[in-house]
Formats: structure tokens, sequence, C-alpha cells
């Protein structure tokens, strides 16, 4: 099998960490965040910087694997090295069918709407069909466009789908330090982030609506966290082009360490600009854009919308990078159904193309199911719709728990910092994650349909199909070692 060329370094690798980070979830979460806080500003704000700092244990305890280990995927080499190839191979599963394909759908989706929303913005006459920006038609097929448009830059031509992640993370900084800095000086000026701050600004209690929350500041806490983990995800992609860095020991460290560090501040800065643009009523019925046609007025307001669009894109490029590398990264090892074909690199476009194909046809999957789970009035799925903006994430830092536990058993000739603190403080921050995961998406719906005499818990079904898709990789990986 011919292996791809060693063709990114350290720009290009923290431009991905940030860039596929930073996109539509600190726009689109941002308003989930204050909704399910009740418009505590300070809560928020907690909320982003314990979500950051889990991730940023986790990376630092990647970091220390990604300078030992150095193969075709990071989160699968690392997975190998620790606890075996089994295990290995089910997280390389996970990771291409549900993981990338998931999330893939997802960020086409909000691309496609936030493009939507700079073309009414611009023109307010703009008659869209049922739905809206957000549901409708023309929401949905240009989805799908996009969908298509990143598979063919990221499967055709890997080095300028490197150059477009450099660009658009330069680009969706703009909208996003603009609003860190102007922000909070309108704040200042108005008074309206004193205000927000201070709680004397009405929240979601005042506009009558139900939170289905047991309204616990732990209970709020956790639901918030949650939410902030498809704003803080993406990173763990970074790692899939491990086998097409320069000097990867010492290039994907630095990479995760510096990318992560830029988009907790951002984070954290950019959520108090926005505090002090409009009140919590306004930012938790309207979301940000609010915040930013009131600082920046109608027209640059306008074209920051767009900046946000481009945002969602870069993000959707990154994922889709990852994703286009799902089965090459199994096949390269020789596991996983039809290694011989999934393993195999184009000789023109020196990538993975059947891989790339497969990849594509799970995110159009996965893009049926959110679509059919989260956007359609009754949802198609039953018991089996669920969100998976957020629970495919959380798996990963339950996948995550046994390499971090082994790595601390088997590495005996490191120091104390890189061998036990640093991977007890991931286990701790991926612990709490699931915990607050099983509350947002298994113990508050479970309460709240308790009372309406009905029964509901996404989390549990979300894990049976979980199952049920790992039982299907290992019995494909078994019949292949069986015919050899």
């Amino acid at each position: 099998m011919r292996k791809m060329n060693k063709r990114y370094g350290i720009v290009t690798a923290t431009c991905m960490v940030v860039g596929i980070v930073i996109g539509s979830g600190v726009f689109f979460k941002a308003q989930t965040v204050l909704q399910i806080t009740d418009g505590d500003m300070p809560m928020g704000i907690l909320a982003w910087i314990v979500g950051g700092l889990i991730m940023l244990s986790c990376i630092l305890a990647f970091a220390v694997m990604a300078s030992m280990y150095e193969k075709v995927n990071g989160v699968v080499d690392y997975a190998e090295a620790t606890v075996g190839k089994r295990y290995a191979y089910l997280v390389g599963w996970f990771m291409s069918v549900i993981y990338y394909p998931s999330l893939v759908a997802v960020l086409a989706w909000l691309s496609a709407r936030y493009t939507l929303v700079f073309f009414q913005s611009v023109n307010p006459e703009l008659v869209f069909s049922e739905g809206g920006p957000a549901t409708g038609a023309e929401c949905m097929a240009l989805s799908l466009v996009f969908l298509c448009g990143s598979y063919g830059l990221n499967a055709l031509s890997p080095k300028l789908a490197g150059n477009v992640q450099v660009s658009t993370t330069f680009i969706k900084l703009v909208p996003l330090v603009l609003m860190m800095i102007f922000g909070v000086i309108y704040g200042l000026q108005t008074g309206q982030l004193t205000e927000n701050f201070s709680g004397t600004a009405p929240g979601i209690a005042a506009l009558g609506a139900d939170t289905d929350d047991d309204g616990s500041g732990v209970g709020m806490l956790l639901g918030a966290v949650v939410a902030t983990a498809f704003a803080y995800e993406g990173w763990i992609v970074a790692t899939s082009i491990n086998a097409e860095l320069k000097d990867a020991r010492r290039t994907l460290p630095a990479a995760l360490i510096l990318g992560s560090l830029i988009i907790i501040a951002v984070y954290v800065f950019y959520f108090i600009g926005v505090a002090g643009g409009a009140s919590t009523r306004q930012l938790m019925e309207e979301g940000a854009a609010t915040a930013f046609l009131q600082i920046f007025g109608n027209v640059f307001g306008n074209i920051l919308n767009l900046f946000v669009a481009v945002s969602c894109m870069g993000t959707l490029n990154g994922l889709m990078l990852g994703n286009t590398r799902g089965l090459y990264s199994l096949a390269i090892r020789g596991e996983g159904p039809k290694p011989e074909i999934f393993g195999k690199v184009d000789e023109t476009t020196k990538m993975a193309g059947n891989s790339s194909v497969f990849g594509l046809l799970l995110a159009a999957f996965w893009f049926l199911h959110f679509y059919g789970s989260n956007l359609v009035p009754f949802p198609w799925f039953g018991k089996f719709s669920f969100d998976s903006s957020e629970l495919p994430i959380v798996t990963t830092y339950l996948l995550y728990l046994p390499i971090f536990i082994l790595f601390m058993k088997k590495n005996p000739q490191l120091g104390v910092m890189k061998r036990f603190v640093i991977p007890s403080l991931a286990v701790c921050g991926s612990i709490f994650m699931v915990c607050a995961a099983i509350y947002a998406h298994g113990v508050k719906p479970y309460l709240a349909a308790k009372a309406e005499g009905e029964f509901s818990m996404p989390v549990l079904f979300y894990l049976i199909l979980f199952l049920i898709i790992a039982a299907v990789g290992v019995l494909l990986n078994g019949d292949r070692r069986e015919k050899k």
C-alpha cells in the first residue's frame, strides 16, 4: 500500500486545530449555553472555562503520546499502543462510521444555514420556503452542495484543502476578535455589560419559557458544559493527518497545545464581548447576530455575518479532511472491511479515494438522521432520534478513558508529570464530561417525560445504536481475519 506524502508543517497543523474547533460552535452554542443557564452570564463563562479545561487536559495527554508514537492516525495509534490492537480498531471504526460523518453532516447544515442568514440580512425581502433559512428546502439543498463540495476539495486536492484551512482560520477569527474588543467597549459605554453580569437583566424565566431543568446550579452547569462540547470539539481531527506532518513528533504536540490555548482565550473573551452587545433576553431569543448588528450597524454587521458563514465552511473542510481518511487509517493496518480497497492511494491526487467516497456516503446518512431527528416537527426515528451534534463527541471522552489509564501503567520511564499528573487530569475531565452528558441527555429528558406520563432517554438509544454499529465493525473485521 502506498503511503500519503508528508506535506503539512506547524502552521497548517496549528491552523487545523484552531480552524476545526473555532467555527460554528461558538456562534451556534453560545445561545444554547445562555438558555440552559437561564441567562446567568457568570455561570455561562464558567461553563466555557470548564469545557475548555477538559479539552486542554485531554490535549496535553495526547500531546505526550504524540511525542512518542507516530504512525497513521493519532488517536488510533495511541489506542493501539496503550490498550491494544483490537481496541484501536474499535476506536478507529467509531471515528470512521459515527464521529467524523455525523459532525460533517451537522457542519454542512450550519454552513448552509449561516450562508442563508447572510443572504437574508443583505436582502430582508428575500422569501424562503416553510422553515426559513434554518430548516427550509433551500437550506437542505445548499447543505448537500456544501457536503459534496467539501468532499471534492479534500478528495481531489488535499494540498489545496490544507491551504483553505489556513486561510479560513484567519478569516473566521475576524468577527470573533472584533466582538472581543468592541463588544466590551460598547458594553461598558452603554452599561449593558454591567447589567448582564449583575443579574438584573431579564433572563429566560421572564419570557415565560420552561427550561425543563431542576433549577439547580449544578444541573445548569452540567448541561451548559455539554453544550460547549460541540464548540470545543474537532481538535482530535488534527491527529488524523499524523502521517502527513513534517517531523510529526514535534509538530503535532506543539500544534495541539498552542491551538488549544488560542481557542479557550478566544471563546471566553468572545462570550464576554457578546454580553456587551445585547441583553440576555435578546441573546437567548435571537442569538449573537443581534449583538453584531447593534454594535457594528446593519452594513458592517451583515459583512460579519458573511465571515461567520465562512467560519462554518472552514470547520466543515477540516472535519471532512478527517472523514475522508477514516477507513484508510484502518486499512493501512490491515484492519476493517476490504483493506486492499480502502487502503489504496490514488497516484494522481495522492489521496485515499475509496475511503473518501465511503466517508461521503456515511455523511449523507448522518445528514438524513440529523434532519429527521432535530429539524422536523415530529422526529422520524422515534426513540432513536437524538442530538448527533453532542452525543458522538461525548462518546470520544468515554473511549479516551482506557487509553489514559493504561498509558500510566505502561510507561514507567516517564516522569511523574507526564506519566501520572497529566493523564489523571484527562481522566477526571473525561469522566466529568460523560456524567454531564448522561444528565443532560438521559436524566433530564427522562424526568421531563415522566412528568408527562411518557418515556424519553436519548442517550440510552444512542448507546444501543453505538453498540450495534460497533458489533457490525467487529463482525466485518472478524470475517476478514477468518478468510485471511
